[in-house]
Parts: C-alpha cells; sequence; structure tokens
C-alpha cells in the first residue's frame, strides 16, 4: 500500500512538472522481465537519469508499473569540446567491468577528452548501461589527477630503476613487481585478468618477477615473447640504529597475506616457487620442512592475497610480563569452548567431515581451541604456576550448558574464565560469578550488552573502533569532515551525538555527493580528515576525485571508520587510497617478529596448517591471561596496570562508564605511497 501510495504521489508531482516544461519525459509500462539497466539502453539514457525521475524504483521494478524515461540523449545537443565536432561523434552504452581506459582504447581517445565530452554524466562516476559521449579526435591533454596517479603508480612498483613501464611503437609493456599480482596488474591498466593473460598467455599460470607484460597494444612482430626473470630475494630482516634516538627501529620486508597449499603429484621446488612468485630460498624459509624434499600432500605456507612492505616500530609502552613472572601463587584458569560434543557422539569419521565440511562455528571452535593449547604449552615452557581447566559449554544461538558447568564444577573459586563464545552466554557467567568477582573475559564477542564487574571485554566492540578513530583524528586537532551515506544511520548518529565537532557534507536531492558542499569545508592550514562513510562505487569515486582535484590547495587525508569490502573492487584504483594516504582502524597488526614466527612453525608442526585469524586470537587471549594471573596479583589489577601486545593483538583494558572492562587495543593505520601499511598510534 505504501509503495501504491508514494509512486502515485511521485507520478502525480513529476507529471505536474513536466507539462510545465514542455514534456520533457516519456512514460514506459514495464515488460515482463525487464530491468532498468534494459530499459535504460533501450532509450539510450542511463540508469541513473531514470532513477532521477524514478527514485522509488531504486528497490525494483516489476511488470506494468510506469517508469518515467527522459528525453533520448541522441535528441538532445551532443556535448563538445572545442577539438571536437558534433556531427561525428558516437555514443557508447558502458559494459560491466568496464572503464574509462578501456573505453578510451577501444576507440582510439583520449580518457581525458572523454571526461570533457561527458563531464556531467561521469559526476557520479563510470555506472553501467550509461550512455557515453565518444569524441571525435584525440588529444593529448592529460589532467593534474591523472599525472599524479601515474607518478604514484610508477613509485608504487619501482624498487629498482629497472621496473617501469616501457613504450614501444605498438605496444605499452609493464615490468613484473616483486609481490604484484595479476588482479593488482590488471586493475592499474583498467583491464581484467582474463584480457591480461589472453595478451600474455605465458603468465596464465604463474606472474614471474621481471616479466615483460603487454598491457596495451600488441607485440612486434618477431620480438621475443619469454624475457628473462629476475630471482627475487629471500625475505630481509634489517635492525637500524637510529642516531637520534635510543629506540630501535624494525624494517621489515613482509608478505602481508598468506595461504596454506597442498602439495599435488608431479610438483617440484622450482615449480611452486614459480607458481607463487617467489625464490626457493624464500620457499624454504617460508617452509623449513622443504629442506627434506618435496612430498605429496605437504601443507606449505605461501604468499597469499594482500602482500605488500610493512614497517613496524618496537613500542616501549606496553609490558612484557614475560619478565615478570611470579611463580609463588597458584591460580587456576577454567576455559568454557563450545564443542557441543553431545552432538557428535554418534558421528561416524565420514559424518565428522562432513559436518567439520559445513560447520564455520565448529571449525572456529576447534581454531581457537587449538590456539589455546598452543598458549597453556608456552605457559608451561616459561613454568607458570597455574592449573587450567577445560569444560564444554555446549553453546548455540539458542541454548547453552553454561549454568550446569559452572554449578557443578565449582568454577566460582576460579582465578579467571575465558569464554562463553555467545555474547549472552559470556554475561550469564559474569552475572553467576559476580558475587566472588572471578573475571570472566569475553574472547571473541564485539558486543556491548549488560555491565558487569567483572566482566572483561578482549575483543574491542565495533563503535569502540569507530571511536578510536576519531580520538586519533582528534589527537592531531584536525578538521574533521564526515561524508556520510544515507544508508549509515547509526553512524551518522554516533559521530553527531559524540562529536558534534565533525562537519557533516551535504548531498544532493538524490542522495549523491554535492562536492560544492565538501570543497566549502576544507581548511588552509589544516590537516583536513575527509571520513568516507559509503559503500557506494559512485560516492567513493566522486569523493576521492573532488578530494585528489584538491590536494593542491589543502592538506587532506582520506579516513574510513570501519571495513569496506567496495574499496576492494576493481573499480577503486589503490593508488587514490595510498595518494590520500588513508586511515582506518584495525584490530590485528602484522607481525614478523621471531616470536610470531615461532608460534607459526611451532603450530604447523603440531597441527599441520598454519594458524587462522581464530588460532592466533586463541593463542593471543589465553596467553595474555595465563601471563596476568602470573604477575602476583589479581587479573584485575593486571588489567589496570599493564597493557600488552601478543601475536596479533593488544590488550589495553580500560573501565567502561558503568561497570566492567573494554579493550582499547585499536591499531591505527596508514596507507603510504609506495603501498606500505604503517601504524601510526
Amino acid at each position: 500500500m505504501n509503495r501504491f501510495f508514494y509512486t502515485f504521489l511521485l507520478l502525480f508531482f513529476t507529471c505536474c512538472c513536466a507539462f510545465s516544461q514542455d514534456k520533457n519525459f516519456i512514460k514506459h509500462t514495464v515488460a515482463k522481465g525487464e530491468t532498468i539497466t534494459q530499459i535504460a539502453a533501450k532509450y539510450k539514457v542511463t540508469p541513473y537519469d531514470i532513477y532521477q525521475l524514478n527514485p522509488d524504483f531504486q528497490t525494483g521494478i516489476k511488470e506494468n508499473d510506469v517508469v518515467l524515461i527522459p528525453m533520448v540523449l541522441s535528441d538532445k545537443p551532443a556535448i563538445t569540446n572545442k577539438n571536437t565536432k558534433a556531427t561525428s561523434q558516437k555514443t557508447h552504452i558502458a559494459k560491466p567491468k568496464e572503464t574509462l581506459y578501456s573505453i578510451s582504447r577501444d576507440y582510439d581517445v583520449a580518457v581525458e577528452d572523454l571526461k570533457n565530452s561527458n563531464s556531467e554524466a561521469l559526476k557520479s562516476g563510470l555506472k553501467i548501461g550509461q550512455a557515453i559521449i565518444i569524441p571525435a579526435t584525440n588529444p593529448a591533454a592529460i589532467s593534474d589527477i591523472v599525472q599524479k596517479e601515474k607518478h604514484v603508480e610508477t613509485k608504487a612498483i619501482e624498487p629498482k630503476p629497472a621496473v617501469s613501464n616501457v613504450k614501444s611503437e605498438n605496444a605499452v609493456y609493464h615490468i613484473v613487481a616483486p609481490k604484484e599480482t595479476k588482479f593488482g596488474i590488471s586493475k592499474k591498466y583498467g583491464l581484467t585478468v582474463a584480457e591480461l593473460e589472453q595478451k600474455n598467455p605465458d603468465i596464465i599460470a604463474n606472474l614471474p618477477i621481471g616479466y615483460k607484460l603487454i598491457v596495451s597494444g600488441s607485440a612486434p612482430k618477431g620480438e621475443i615473447a619469454k624475457q628473462e626473470v629476475e630471482k627475487p630475494k629471500p625475505v630481509v630482516n634489517e635492525i637500524v640504529q637510529q642516531e637520534t634516538t635510543t629506540t630501535e627501529t624494525t624494517r621489515t620486508i613482509i608478505r602481508s597475506g598468506y595461504a596454506n597449499y597442498e602439495v599435488k603429484p608431479k610438483e617440484t621446488l622450482f615449480s611452486l616457487a614459480q607458481m607463487f612468485g617467489i625464490s626457493q630460498d624464500e620457499l624454504i624459509t617460508l617452509n623449513p620442512s622443504l629442506r627434506e624434499g618435496v612430498k605429496i600432500g605437504m601443507i606449505l605456507k605461501v604468499p597469499g592475497k594482500g602482500s605488500m612492505v610493512m614497517v613496524t616500530n618496537s613500542n616501549p609502552k606496553f609490558n612484557d610480563l614475560t619478565k615478570s613472572i611470579n611463580k609463588t601463587q597458584r591460580k587456576e584458569l577454567v576455559l568454557l569452548i563450545p564443542f557441543n560434543a553431545s552432538k557428535i557422539q554418534g558421528d561416524t569419521l565420514k559424518t565428522i567431515a562432513m559436518r567439520l565440511k559445513k560447520d564455520a562455528f565448529l571449525n572456529m571452535t576447534l581454531d581457537f581451541y587449538a590456539g589455546a593449547l598452543m598458549a597453556i604449552d608456552s605457559a608451561k615452557t616459561l613454568g607458570l604456576n597455574i592449573d587450567v581447566k577445560i569444560y564444554d559449554s555446549e553453546e548455540s544461538k539458542m541454548s547453552s550448558n553454561v549454568v550446569n558447568r559452572i554449578k557443578n564444577n565449582n568454577i566460582q573459586n576460579a582465578d579467571a574464565v575465558i569464554g562463553p563464545f555467545y555474547q549472552q552466554y559470556v554475561e550469564k557467567a559474569a552475572e553467576m560469578l559476580n558475587e566472588r568477582s572471578v573475571p570472566v573475559i569475553s574472547p571473541l564477542s564485539k558486543e556491548i550488552g549488560k555491565s558487569y564487574s567483572n566482566l572483561f571485554q578482549a575483543m574491542p566492540p565495533s563503535d569502540f573502533a569507530k571511536c578510536a578513530m576519531f580520538d586519533f583524528m582528534i589527537s592531531k586537532n584536525g578538521n574533521i569532515i564526515v561524508v556520510s551515506d544515507p544508508k549509515k544511520l547509526a553512524n551518522k548518529e554516533l559521530i553527531s551525538k559524540k562529536y558534534p565537532a565533525a562537519k557533516l557534507v551535504g548531498l544532493t536531492a538524490n542522495g549523491a555527493l554535492d562536492v560544492e558542499s565538501l570543497k566549502s569545508l576544507l581548511v588552509k592550514g589544516q590537516l583536513n580528515y575527509v571520513v568516507l562513510d559509503s559503500e557506494r562505487t559512485g560516492m567513493i569515486l566522486g569523493t576521492t576525485n573532488a578530494l585528489l582535484n584538491e590536494l593542491a590547495n589543502f592538506q587532506i587525508q582520506l579516513v574510513i571508520i570501519e571495513p569496506n569490502e567496495t574499496l576492494d573492487f576493481e573499480e577503486i584504483s589503490m593508488k587514490r587510497l595510498t595518494i590520500l594516504k588513508m586511515l582506518y582502524p584495525s584490530l590485528t597488526r602484522e607481525n614478523n617478529s621471531p616470536e610470531a614466527a615461532q608460534f607459526e612453525n611451532s603450530f604447523k608442526a603440531k597441527n599441520k596448517i598454519f594458524p587462522s585469524q581464530y588460532a592466533t586470537r586463541g593463542f593471543d587471549v589465553t596467553f595474555d591471561t595465563l601471563l596476568r594471573l602470573s604477575q602476583g596479583t589479581s587479573f584485575e589489577a593486571s588489567a589496570n596496570e599493564f597493557k600488552t601486545e601478543q601475536i596479533e593483538s593488544k590488550f589495553e583494558y580500560a573501565k567502561k562508564d558503568s561497570e566492567g572492562f573494554l579493550n582499547k587495543g585499536i591499531y591505527i593505520m596508514e596507507f603510504q605511497e609506495d603501498l606500505s601499511v604503517k601504524q601510526v598510534n
């Protein structure tokens, strides 16, 4: 009923406006199965144009709906620049995954000419189904923003002078740099991975470092396709003593992402190294067991998604609790872990294997437990005087056995309890153990529910990460500007309530970015933090375009306050984020210390696989708790006094406004122009 009512009002007022404007639209009745994109293509307009007249249809259309269509683009005077004749222009309908670069290549025109000829249409970025005017000429003018992006691209892939783009008369080449991927290279040049492989068939199996890729055009006849491949160097750890301070800084060349790979028949050390784009020595460094030979079925640690250089600094603000262990007092730690063993007691090996494939919660539980066992082993090595008891909390979303476990096992006498996993059962455990002041550590939940004086949230809540980002910007005396998507109501409310000094950018009537409003809020002589709180590609492109254009006039830094998957899509160039030095909050860090390597290798030796994020989390929470209980004081006293860092996480417990403790351990990370990521808080 509401939909019909709003549609009726929309049609009524739109028609009134249209009659006063000499019928600038036509009506289209939706046929069965038709989509907005198909309708837009039929009338040579864009879906965006249709949504402007029909905002109610953004949620979908159905058969017999009446859609208002703006006048056909070809009936309007063609938009031209001074070097282009309207009579020779063409129109192109944008297809999925197309970019301005790929369109310019297909029609042999300059990207800048496309932008000039479609300045209004491209204000919020290129959209699928959009009608793009193709100018007749191909002037070589290049804008300042493109110059900046090309400069950063070359810098980002140039660890050596030889790693650069090479142009010939017929083709444009790219030399593969260390840590580059086919996806990343394709993204830089507006190609798909399939198109890149089609131009370079030799890279289908692997992408060797130093290979000369064709990224545009075709190679001259007779040119040798295969290039000499530069051997990558092994991972290097370099200690640099700074003259101006006594603090030791560690610069570590690492890979920020790893994956597990099972060795298949006929694979060799050489073929594996080639497959993953690293040297044989580096592969052996990651997998010492390879010194004994390559064996079918081996699980190897190999470079995964998101490789880049990380610069880490030792932080004297954190306490090393291994140096202040008190072994005189015996303590007891209880772990309540949801194995749900009663559900699988009658299962066969086959059904258990099937369950492991499908049950993500069980896999997470087992990974956490495996990490916790590693922490207990480490505690034994250190000689900690602690008894550890582990019970099945039998949790699901609907029920648990936490109450019986606590009542029947004298858990009220424990010195600390880790778990349960679900927030509602953690709160129940804290309530039952509150009278005896037994600390209950919530290991995984990000929720903030009921408060108890003995409840410790080991995982920083989602809103806390957002607040940590704003607190960081305020500490830097920044001018905070927020581009808030209309759908992000909760975030907008949080910002307005807690950070009223933040300036909200205005939006247009259809919810798009008002570029002039954004520009008016920028302040000279002060660092302008622009918080981009949107997952819409158009708004992201529009905002970053505006910021890149203003970099010459203002100090600007891009900020996001929560994970944003849209930034991983190929439409969003990584160059934009690195030029704008994007800041983001993170619950974990990248750690390449000897201790972290020892943990990974020990975990693999014991479990035949490298630790997942939940396994590492299990280790961090358990080991941190064990160390805090070994300081000759209570867990609460330790939480008040000590800040610690473990493998991936840091623990900075602070009292909540009401009762209990929250972990403030948030890392603020910054993209660098050389594609590195730096911790800045």
